[in-house]
């Protein structure tokens, strides 16, 4: 045929036409179900993903068990990624690294030689550098692969064969945990204390209808590889593990070591002598990075938001001890604790959801009884497969040795078959009753075995295989015997992981926490004097120590004083603007007073056209008397005007042409309040007609036929209203008799007294 006659397929005939969302969702729903079940959610009966279950396999394949010698990382990542997992080099090494780690898993699977990283949070060194081999736990895990316990299923080019899962009795899901996110759903499952997942599980074998609470008595809660403290009521972690989701605290571990009894120093202080201490923490919450959290405190210390506390040290060997300096003797170690567990990741929370696959490879979120019920169920089904495995096995060893028995008993005559006849193995199946594979094996046997000692031997392994023959027909037929049978086996499990073995002794305490010690975060700031200096432009800045507020200041060109005034370290200011917006800035957070300062609007988000009308500090419970321009104005709460955000917060509501003039403290004693207009008008009348708003813009103060408001104050009625002379005399003058100015709130007003400033100004 000539090559001209030969025509490519046209690419378009394989065009399907269907509808674009149709195709979407079919093909999305395949990735997401093979992201569900073959990748990020464990296996409820063995507690692994897939990657976790191909390494170890690869590594049984390798020979490294406990007792062999170690093999270099590369060799078994090759195999894993080359026979059975054909991801990235890198996330199968990382798995292994993980499975390695002691304050990763509570449990390890995979023992490791060289730098498999630490709780520094320092990466592994590369796979050619570390070895690795098995641990006696991954021995457990996979206990009975070669005894027909589980299927077997071919590997992703069909050349090799991989377990389903591993029906090791260790109850890894619980045991060590997971975590993972799929499509849709996720999993984080904590750690557990092996010898308590156990005793759960005996009590449920024993009653199938034993409650929640039960269960928990002797379950507990997580057990986590750092320790640490869960410090959530017993109610709280209940009700997790019923549902099978939920949340805990956790915090790490004030302490200076364990006692004699191998107890806990719960304290954590340690005396230093002449009155000194200092804190020490002894383990820090699972996945935190100790680099990161000292990093973290540093940070604190430096931005001088935990005053209370001097210096962080690390002291760590192979066992944590990070020690707080505090900033004195007198701190008070309670308050030191809970501000670290609230400004830093020494407390943290660690999110349940048991969400796992159940032995048809179905999703879902299983509470603490089902879950332990499901794996009860199928380890007895593990159970019953390696019986009937070994029921074949023995079936199949009785065949031959009744066989060789016949051989024996007849064994002049076989011998005179075997010299005789061409073919001698039909000949000795008719003749002795003989079935094909008994005839095989005694035309196989070696002469050697021919001596009279062989045949006693076969009798009694015979009786032997008989009486074992017997004892798993009963275990087969027998439920009650089968759960007998599961926990002698967990009590076997349980002495390997006792509470009095160093494996096996709980780590993470269960210790419901005191009421926490309130304190405002004010309590950090160290107190101490400081002089507040704002500039005509805005430029803010802060002098140590309380310094005259006449002094002459330096300011840039162009600019000028507006306020100065004197405060503490610990005051909160407020600012208020002329838009009716009120702003808060802690004395702690001014810049020094070394140079001109910052401006003020790049610490608030204060609008470029508002003006400052007033900068003054804080008191808790003061009242402030609100006068706009036009004359209306009302009293605020000082505690209503703290803003929680740099955008403020709006007090004075302010139309087109309407501003905020005045803003002044009400001292307690005052009962009246004075104001006076650019006319030079003023009233006079009683606080009780000015109200109390929150938000607003307020009453009418006085009225005005042109012009508005040039200054208001408040007074107390019987002392006169009071005002400084010009000049350089400095000198004050009061009118006492203030009666014909009293008017009622809203009156056009009259002259005030002789002599008062002719700028209008109180």
């Amino acid at each position: 045929m000539a090559a001209s006659d030969i025509t490519d397929p046209d690419p378009f005939d394989s065009i399907v036409d269907a509808p674009f969302d149709a195709a979407l969702s079919e093909r999305y729903l395949v990735y997401a179900l093979s992201t569900i079940t073959a990748r990020s959610l464990p296996d409820l009966r063995d507690g692994l993903k897939p990657v976790h279950r191909r390494l170890l396999w690869a590594m049984r394949q390798l020979k490294l068990n406990p007792t062999d010698a170690f093999k270099k990382s590369a060799r078994v990542v090759g195999d894993v990624i080359g026979k059975y997992h054909p991801h990235g080099d890198q996330s199968v090494y990382d798995a292994m690294v993980r499975l390695a780690q002691d304050f990763s898993l509570r449990y390890p699977l995979v023992e490791g030689q060289g730098n498999f990283g630490n709780i520094d949070g320092d990466n592994a060194a590369a796979y050619r550098y570390t070895e690795a081999r098995l641990t006696k736990t991954a021995i457990q895990l996979m206990a009975g692969l070669d005894e027909g316990t589980v299927n077997f299923n071919p590997t992703y080019n069909g050349e090799e064969e991989e377990p389903e899962i591993f029906p090791g009795l260790f109850p890894n899901l619980l045991a060590n945990g997971s975590s993972g996110i799929a499509v849709g759903m996720a999993t984080n499952i904590p750690s557990h204390n092996v010898a308590e997942i156990i005793d759960a599980t005996l009590l449920l074998i024993d009653n199938p209808h034993v409650e929640h609470a039960q269960l928990m008595e002797v379950f507990k809660g997580p057990d986590f590889p750092t320790g640490g403290v869960v410090v959530d009521s017993e109610a709280v972690i209940s009700a997790a593990y019923a549902s099978g989701k939920g949340a805990f605290r956790l915090r790490g571990r004030f302490s200076t070591g364990r006692e004699a009894d191998g107890s806990w120093e719960e304290s954590g202080v340690e005396k230093l002598g002449g009155g000194q201490w200092q804190l020490v923490i002894s383990e820090i919450p699972y996945q935190l990075q100790k680099g990161k959290l000292i990093e973290q405190v540093a940070q604190l210390i430096a931005d001088k938001k935990l005053p209370i506390l001097e210096d962080i040290r690390d002291e760590s060997d192979e066992q944590i001890r990070i020690v707080f300096v505090p900033k004195s003797r007198n701190v008070d170690p309670e308050l030191l604790k809970e501000s670290l567990f609230k400004l830093t990741d020494l407390e943290t929370r660690f999110s349940l959801n048991l969400n796992v696959l159940d032995a048809h490879r179905t999703p879902g979120v299983l509470g603490l009884k089902l879950l332990l019920q499901e794996w009860t169920l199928a380890q007895i089904d593990i159970m019953l497969r390696r019986a009937q495995h070994r029921l074949d096995k023995i079936a199949g060893r009785l065949e031959l040795l009744d066989g060789y028995i016949i051989a024996y008993l007849n064994l002049d005559r076989i011998i005179e078959i075997i010299r005789t006849e061409d073919e001698p193995k039909p000949v000795m199946m008719a003749e002795f009753l003989l079935t094909d594979r008994q005839a095989e094996a005694i035309l196989n046997m070696r002469l050697r075995s021919l001596r009279k000692l062989e045949e006693m031997e076969l009798r009694r392994e015979r009786d032997e295989l008989i009486a074992e023959q017997e004892e798993l027909q009963k275990l087969l037929d027998s439920p009650a015997r089968q759960r007998t049978r599961l926990k002698r086996d967990l009590g076997n499990l349980r002495k390997d992981y006792a509470e009095d073995t160093l494996l096996g002794r709980r780590r993470t305490t269960i210790a419901e926490a005191a009421p926490t010690v309130e304190f405002s975060m004010d309590a950090m700031i160290e107190k101490a004097p400081v002089t507040v200096i704002l500039s005509a432009k805005g430029w803010v800045r802060g002098a140590s120590g309380h310094e005259a507020l006449d002094k002459e200041f330096k300011f840039k060109d162009g600019d000028g004083p507006a306020f100065a005034l004197h405060a503490q370290t610990t005051d909160k200011l407020l600012i208020a603007c002329d838009n009716g917006r009120f702003y808060t800035l802690g004395a702690d957070k001014l810049p020094s007073a070394r140079g001109f300062g910052e401006p003020i609007r790049t610490m608030l988000d204060i609008d470029a056209e508002a003006a400052i009308v007033t900068l003054l500090v804080y008191r808790p419970k003061a009242q402030l008397l609100l006068a706009s321009n036009v004359g209306r104005g009302f009293a605020a709460e000082a505690d209503e005007l703290l803003a929680e955000t740099r955008k403020g917060r709006g007090v004075m509501n302010t139309k087109t042409g309407v501003k905020l003039a005045v803003v002044r403290e009400i001292p307690p004693e005052h009962d009246h309040i004075a104001v006076v207009g650019d006319n030079r008008k003023l009233v006079l009348f009683s606080l009780e007609e000015l109200p109390v708003l929150a938000k607003g813009q307020g009453v009418t103060l006085q009225r005005y036929r042109d012009g508005g408001l040039a200054d208001a104050t408040t007074l107390k009625l019987e002392d006169g209203l009071s005002w400084k002379m010009g000049g350089d005399t400095g000198r004050t003058r009061t009118e006492s008799d203030m009666r014909m100015w009293k008017v009622a709130r809203g009156a056009a007003g009259r002259m005030p007294p002789t002599g008062f400033p002719r700028d209008n100004k109180f």
